[in-house]
């Protein structure tokens, strides 16, 4: 219910929250719900039976505590109430949310659980305290089997800022809490933290609470339509320095932290961020094929440099060097030694990794089980694919 008014803040997503890499690079743990109920307050079921979505508040008072917004709400429920109070360390909850709350006017207060945030002060408590509140609206949604739907661009959704419920249903002239979200932003991370950033947060939790079946990647790597479904990724990492260009409708598609709704906390970043254009090339060192979907997935970096920072995008983003398989039993003898064996084609769209090399098998013959033809800007290169203790390996022609 908080004071804060900002004019003209723009609610579309961030290129990159730096408050939401903050908590994934710090892999910051929500915490449980204190539940302290009051008899005090008044029980009025809500008319639709449950309530519809959830309104997210901030106080408004930087001296006050998490303790003395409690206290003072007690005395005075009868004027405004709330469901709960959060902060960087605590969730309580004080008002049953199976009754409404009168925290933002008629006729928000017939629909909504509301919670409010207490003003912190550091840069770690404002990331705790959002990580805190993402997860409770997270929770409350699927405790009252709501969808997930953010309500700010069109007043149609289950997740609501104060300032959407003046925008959209009226009753009030509250705009938390962008304000806050905003000036602390700034503050501490240096970029204004928005109620589209939260509301990705607040995704994440929620997907996060409907995928029961995750494959762990072995290092750091479109949605599925049900929310209800799991979801799995195979992961496969590749050499490193194989590369692809982005095809001439990459803008179409988005950079992602992740594989998307692959149970990870997810965000994606706005391509102004890079410089991208179509054609441009890009360094690929790992891949991802996500389940149900088959979908194929590509973590990329813009820079040749193995530290530069790494996105994933989804597959028609890129383009790789072709490649035209066709069987093939000729006999081959491996002559020289300073190639690699692979378990792909090098620079193909499957990746690959040095499996061996090929001065451990000189002058020895091979059967071939498969060719490849590969077509890249120097002209072509032919691959050969043969059993290497009942293995397949592949190896380059210049082998030979």
């Amino acid at each position: 219910m908080g004071i804060f008014v900002l004019i003209g803040v723009n609610l579309r997503v961030n290129a990159s929250s730096t408050v939401n890499s903050y908590i994934l690079r710090k892999n910051l743990t929500p915490v449980n719900v204190t539940k302290q109920i009051w008899a005090g307050f008044p029980k009025n079921k809500y008319p639709g039976g449950k309530p519809s979505g959830v309104v997210v508040h901030e106080t408004g008072n930087p001296n006050s505590t998490i303790f003395s917004e409690i206290s003072y709400m007690k005395q005075n429920y009868q004027n405004a109430f709330v469901h709960s109070y959060v902060d960087a360390t605590r969730i309580i909850n004080i008002a049953d949310t199976d009754y409404l709350a009168w925290g933002c006017a008629y006729p928000g207060n017939a629909k909504f659980i509301q919670f409010e945030q207490v003003e912190v002060h550091n840069k770690d408590a404002f990331a705790k305290e959002v990580n805190n509140a993402a997860n409770y609206t997270a929770s409350l949604l699927r405790q009252y089997r709501l969808p997930l739907n953010d309500a700010s661009y069109d007043g149609q959704g289950t997740v609501w800022s104060h300032a959407a419920v003046s925008k959209f249903l009226g009753g009030t002239d509250h705009t938390d809490p962008v304000g806050y979200y905003a000036t602390a932003g700034k503050q501490y991370f240096g970029q204004a933290y928005t109620m589209s950033d939260f509301y990705q947060l607040v995704k994440h939790y929620y997907d996060r609470a409907s995928t029961s079946k995750q494959t762990t990647p072995k290092a750091q790597p479109a949605a599925s339509n049900n929310p209800s479904q799991a979801v799995s990724v195979n992961y496969h990492l590749g050499q490193g320095n194989e590369h692809a260009r982005l095809t001439n409708t990459y803008l179409k598609y988005r950079l992602y932290n992740h594989v998307k709704d692959s149970g990870y906390f997810t965000f994606y970043y706005n391509w102004a961020n890079v410089t991208a254009k179509p054609g441009r090339r890009v360094y690929v060192d790992a891949r991802g094929v996500k389940s149900p979907s088959h979908t194929t997935w590509y973590r990329i970096r813009f820079s040749k440099a193995a530290n530069a920072q790494k996105y994933w995008i989804y597959s028609k983003a890129l383009t790789f060097d072709n490649v035209v398989y066709s069987k093939s039993q000729r006999t081959i003898t491996i002559k020289k030694g300073h190639y690699a064996l692979r378990n792909h084609v090098y620079n193909s769209d499957y990746l690959s990794r040095v499996t061996g090399s090929a001065k451990t098998i000189l002058n020895r013959k091979f059967k071939v089980n498969k060719k490849a033809v590969k077509t890249h800007s120097q002209g072509t290169t032919t691959w050969y694919r043969f059993k290497l203790k009942s293995r397949n390996v592949w190896i380059c022609q210049q082998a030979l």
